[in-house]
């Protein structure tokens, strides 16, 4: 027969086991949750990473990590603070970003049907000469094939102050069992901070066809002599021989104008 003491022993052991059984279970989920945040940083375009980021493309405050192959675009985590521009553009309409750079000209046709909200933030900001003057940060060469621009601050942490929601998420498609879509050379696309609604001003040039979540809204394309342009730029590399970073061709934003028509 069972004393009491051994039965209260028992149960304390018992007890400890489960103890034991629910922290390693604990630790397992934190692991699995740590592994899939680092894979979800590797695919940010990251404004100092999501693209981005962020590609993460990132943009909005906290610098993006470093995301090596497989990076994403990402713009840094700025959190809003300034209010997102009241709609003043004409959503029927047609819209052409021109990018004057050092390193030639790009034209991107916006879809403003689409994507309104983020070509009324891009045309409010043109206005306001927010972009003149400002350095393409990143480029990625390995796993994912974009220039990164839109910073103020030119280190992938800058950004207006507002974020803006996603749009056109749907443009390219279902994602693959890899969870990622085509964005095809030629497309606009903006970058985040990997999570919903954090678009600021930063967003990413695609070179070269490039898988990524279907996470960054794609908002415009590329004409073919700005495609070329940054397609010269990716040719030259990133300093220092590595795969991700600043580009060794400074690309400078000497002026960006959007307009209808």
């Amino acid at each position: 027969m069972v004393s009491s003491d051994q039965r209260r022993r028992q149960l304390a052991r018992e007890k400890y086991v489960r103890q034991q059984q629910r922290r390693q279970e604990a630790r397992q989920k934190a692991r699995r949750r740590n592994t899939v945040i680092a894979a979800a940083l590797a695919v940010v375009l990251a404004a100092g990473g999501a693209v981005y980021a962020s590609v993460s493309l990132t943009d909005s405050g906290k610098k993006g990590t470093d995301d090596a192959a497989g990076s994403t675009p990402t713009p840094s985590a700025s959190g809003s603070t300034t209010p997102e521009p009241a709609m003043s553009i004409d959503r029927n309409a047609a819209y052409t970003m021109s990018l004057k750079t050092n390193e030639g000209d790009i034209a991107v046709a916006m879809d403003a049907a689409k994507t309104p909200r983020t070509v009324n933030s891009f045309k409010h900001l043109a206005d306001k000469k927010y972009f003149d003057g400002t350095k393409c940060h990143r480029l990625t060469t390995q796993g994912i094939f974009v220039l990164q621009c839109g910073d103020p601050k030119g280190d992938g942490t800058g950004g207006p102050g507002y974020n803006i929601p996603d749009e056109n998420l749907s443009a390219l498609g279902k994602a693959g069992t890899d969870g990622s879509v085509t964005f095809p050379a030629g497309t606009v696309a903006m970058a985040n901070t990997g999570q919903p609604g954090t678009g600021g001003s930063q967003f990413f040039l695609v070179y070269k066809d490039t898988q990524l979540p279907p996470t960054y809204t794609p908002f415009g394309k590329m004409d073919a002599a700005g495609l070329k342009a940054v397609q010269d730029v990716a040719k030259a590399g990133v300093e220092g021989g590595a795969t991700d970073g600043a580009p060794k061709k400074v690309v400078t934003i000497e002026k960006a104008t959007v307009v209808k028509g």
